[in-house]
């Protein structure tokens, strides 16, 4: 697909040039004209007029190919969705006939795994939704969204401690957007705290504080971890596109992002969102 769009833009190269000298000679030598500014003008118009056309052909390949790629995509998702159910529902039904405590473990390991593939399920939607520009924006409480993940992190992570100080915040934008950020960032502070994560979560005044006890970060670190898939640890778990992927969000949403760390002492990230009234909305 991608050698016939080079093969046409190759061909709109060579066929404007081409119109372009047969145009300046037609014109000069057939017909007379001496006033060079009036062939200036004639070659530019013919110039404007056959690129359009041909950019309009070059591109077409490449139009098909993500409108078979994004519909590919929605079809495998939707595919997604009823197993996901599917299990979450049988799972549910089990519980009720299962009561020794060994069943009942196995089944929420299932039912953690189970979450698990939903939130991918939500990400990859989120991303198709984004790249199409129908993200929902809407004012929502940013407390609610963290309280709500909680619920899910919990599950995942039952060694950590968590110290949550919440209160009510209105914020706007893209609320499946956020939750990808405080999901990162969390899961960030998890990974790099090996022993007895502490996970402290405050929420006070429009700033979101997320804080660690884990490994920290050099000064050198902290300078690359916003590049993408760039990793401090090659060791640990991750694609290291997660803080890149923050940082955008944060930028198109004008959110305030700060991260201070310290070695062994470890990593707080701090969102700073702007008040209401202060966004207009």
């Amino acid at each position: 697909m991608f050698r016939n769009v080079e093969i046409a833009l190759a061909s709109l190269y060579v066929t404007t040039t081409g119109i372009l000298i047969a145009g300046i000679y037609y014109v000069h030598q057939v017909l007379g004209v001496e006033q060079w500014g009036i062939i200036a003008f004639l070659s530019l118009l013919i110039t404007l007029i056959v690129g359009g056309v041909m950019a309009r052909i070059a591109i077409t390949p490449l139009r098909e190919h993500f409108y078979h790629l994004e519909r590919f995509s929605k079809e495998t998702l939707h595919e997604l969705n009823l197993p996901i159910n599917t299990i979450t529902a049988n799972v549910q039904m089990l519980r009720k006939t299962h009561t020794d405590e060994k069943s009942l473990k196995r089944l929420e390991r299932i039912e953690v795994a189970s979450e698990m593939l939903k939130e991918r399920y939500n990400e990859l939607d989120y991303m198709i939704k984004k790249q199409s520009e129908r993200e929902k924006i809407e004012h929502f409480d940013l407390g609610e969204v963290i309280e709500a993940r909680l619920v899910f992190l919990r599950s995942l992570y039952p060694s950590v401690v968590w110290q949550v100080d919440i209160e009510p915040c209105d914020v706007y934008g893209d609320r499946i957007g956020l939750s990808k950020v405080i999901d990162n960032l969390i899961e960030n502070g998890v990974k790099y705290s090996p022993k007895n994560p502490i996970i402290t979560i405050t929420l006070r005044n429009y700033t979101l504080s997320l804080c660690d006890q884990g490994m920290g970060m050099d000064e050198i670190t902290l300078i690359h971890i916003y590049d993408r898939y760039y990793q401090s640890d090659s060791t640990m778990a991750g694609y290291g596109i997660g803080l890149n992927l923050v940082k955008r969000y944060c930028d198109r949403y004008a959110i305030a992002l700060h991260i201070s760390s310290k070695v062994n002492e470890g990593t707080c990230v701090k969102l700073e969102f702007k008040k209401r009234e202060e966004n207009g909305k």
